[in-house]
Formats: structure tokens, sequence, C-alpha cells
């Protein structure tokens, strides 16, 4: 194995990414103040992975993978993984998460109706209205209530705080979280860009390319507050200063697409590109011993090769040979009859995507 590789893809944590080389020139960044690491892995990683079965190691990336994902890190650049559903994009940032030790993976799923704004943070205008207007109505309660026994306190007055509490009411999104300024890259799951409006593409450049990304609501306080503690995604508080945020380590960015339009060419400018084929039985197998155990692959070679036989242009998901498999590990058929439901099963589940009858 090549030296140079941070991220190996064999499956095994190791302290790999305190070896990674300085970025470049240009794409070194200087946020502050450090913000503390993030939680360990979740079980969202750990159920793709086959962590909680200790099979991770059956993940076995090929060599093209391999050096797109350091040249990558290397290179601080988002990695657009583009493929046919179920090929493995997203599993990819879990296992850089996994081995290299990066903690929580930052998921932002994308539909047709997710801007910039939902990536990076979120400002709750109505909740902190509703409190002010709250806080300064409780000290014209009734005369008669005052001294009462049993009568509740006014709660805080949220106009108390620096900047008028305006950080309990933010929330940083999972974009916004991970260029939040850390010792260690976060790994940012930007999965399915291709289902986003037109404008998302374009709207990233800046963000990506700059490496930070300004809060209004925060920058208008001006020096009466120059830092305000926020929510992050993770679910902990962090300070942004001057209203706003900007990476130290940039964080790995994994751009998924299942391939269902283009994207502009500034966008690709600023990407590392890594096309997932569709796979072969060889990675099938190590997939299916990932999450089924040692010798599973060839206790179930017979539903891989069906789940590989299939009409040119018929698209199926790995999900689908999962399903198959689980159903026919955990039904026990064993007698001639059963068998027969086992065949007729496994062709529904596993029924081309593309075909709706």
């Amino acid at each position: 194995m090549s030296d140079w590789l941070i991220y190996r893809g064999a499956g095994a944590p190791h302290d790999g990414i305190e070896h990674l080389p300085p970025p470049p020139p240009w794409r070194d960044f200087d946020g502050g103040p450090l913000v503390a690491p993030p939680a360990a892995l979740d079980p969202s990683s750990e159920r793709r992975l086959g962590v909680q079965h200790r099979e991770a190691s059956h993940h076995r990336p090929g060599e093209t993978e391999r050096e797109l994902v350091n040249a990558a890190l290397y290179l601080r650049r988002p990695l657009l993984v583009t493929g046919a559903p179920g090929s493995g994009k997203s599993t990819l940032a879990h296992s850089v998460a996994y081995e290299l030790g990066l903690g929580r993976v930052l998921g932002w799923p994308v539909v047709s109706r997710s801007t910039l704004r939902d990536g990076l943070y979120d400002y709750d205008a109505i909740g902190r209205l509703q409190d002010l207007q709250i806080a300064r109505a409780a000290p014209a309660a009734p005369a008669a209530a005052e001294g009462a026994e049993g009568s509740a306190a006014p709660g805080p007055d949220p106009t108390d705080e620096p900047g008028g509490g305006i950080g309990r009411y933010i929330r940083l999104g999972p974009l916004g979280t991970a260029l939040l300024p850390a010792a260690r890259p976060r790994v940012l799951l930007v999965d399915e860009l291709d289902k986003s409006d037109i404008d998302l593409p374009n709207d990233l450049l800046n963000v990506l390319e700059e490496g930070e990304f300004r809060i209004p609501e925060l920058e208008r306080l001006g020096g009466s507050a120059p830092e305000v503690e926020v929510l992050s995604d993770d679910g902990t508080r962090v300070t942004v200063r001057d209203g706003r945020v900007r990476c130290r380590a940039f964080p790995f960015i994994v751009l998924t697409s299942n391939g269902e339009r283009d994207f502009p060419a500034p966008l690709l400018r600023r990407c590392i590109h890594l096309h997932i084929p569709v796979p072969d039985k060889e990675r099938l197998a190590a997939m299916v011993r990932a999450h089924f155990g040692e010798g599973a692959a060839e206790r179930y070679e017979a539903v891989i090769d069906r789940f590989l036989d299939r009409e040119p242009g018929d698209v199926r998901a790995v999900d689908q040979l999962f399903n198959a498999i689980h159903l026919t590990q955990r039904a026990g058929w064993t007698d001639e009859d059963e068998e027969e439901t086992r065949r007729r099963l496994t062709a529904e589940l596993m029924r081309p995507l593309d075909r709706t009858r």
C-alpha cells in the first residue's frame, strides 16, 4: 500500500489524519475560536458499515476510490461522487469518518425545496419575538398577584443576554456546522444534490471556495456582542465571532448524485469527481459479508447471481439484494415448497426499479 494514502479503505480505525500534510496555500484557512471535537460515530454509520458486527473491514473501496478520496483530503476539495442508486456513494463518507476517527457524519439530504440557507443555519425569528413579548408583558401582571403565595416568578428576559439573546434562536445546519473552526476536518454528506433546485449548485460555489459564511442577524449586532453562542447541528453550543463562521480544517465534503442532471462547470471545477460503477460480483460479495457475516457471500451466491442477472438498462439498488438475503435468512425456508416461495419473493424484492410491473 502506498505510503501517501491517509485513507486506506481497510475498514480499521487509525491515526492517519494526524499525518495529513498542510493544505495548499490557496486552501489554507484560519478560522477561530476552535470548537470541541465532535461526538463519536453514531448508529447511522455503524448500520451502514456493519461496525456493530465487526465486519467493517469487508468494505474495501477500489484503488481509484481510495486515490480520489485522498486527493480530496490533500487538496481540501469536495468530493463529487456519482453512480447508480445503491452503489455505495453515501457509505463512502461514513467509511472515511470511521477509519480516520472524524466523529459523527453530518448529513444534509437535499430535496427540490432545499436552499443554501437550509444547510448553513436557521433563525427562529418568530420564536424570539414571542419570547420577547412574553418577557416584556410579565411585569404588567395584576398587582394583586404580587407576592401571592405560590405565584410563579417571571421567566428570564432574553433581552438581558448579550445581543438580546439572539443566539438562542440560531441553529447551524449541517453545512454550517461542518465549516466551524475545528482542529480536524468534519465529514459532511450532501446527499442527492441532483435532486435540488437548479440554483443550489451555483449558490454553493462561494461557500465551498471561501470556506466561510456570514450570519447577517449576528453581524448587525456590531461591537455590542462580538461573540455569540449558537446551537450547532450536533446539539452543542458553539461561539460565533463577529457574525462570521470560517473553517480552520476544511471539511471532507461528499456530494452525491444519481446522475439525474448535469452540474455547472464552476462547481465541477471546485470538486474532485469520482464515479462509482455498478458493483460487480466481488464487491457485492464484500458488502454481503459486511452485513451478514463471514461465509454469507458463499451461502447466498445464488441470490447475488440473480441480482446481477439483468437486462441491459435495468436499474437495481443494493438495498434490494440485502432485503432478499435478510428475508431468506430469517424465514428459514428449507423444503421444496418453501424454496419456491423464496424464489418468488426474491424476484419481487429485486424487481428492477425502472419497471412498474
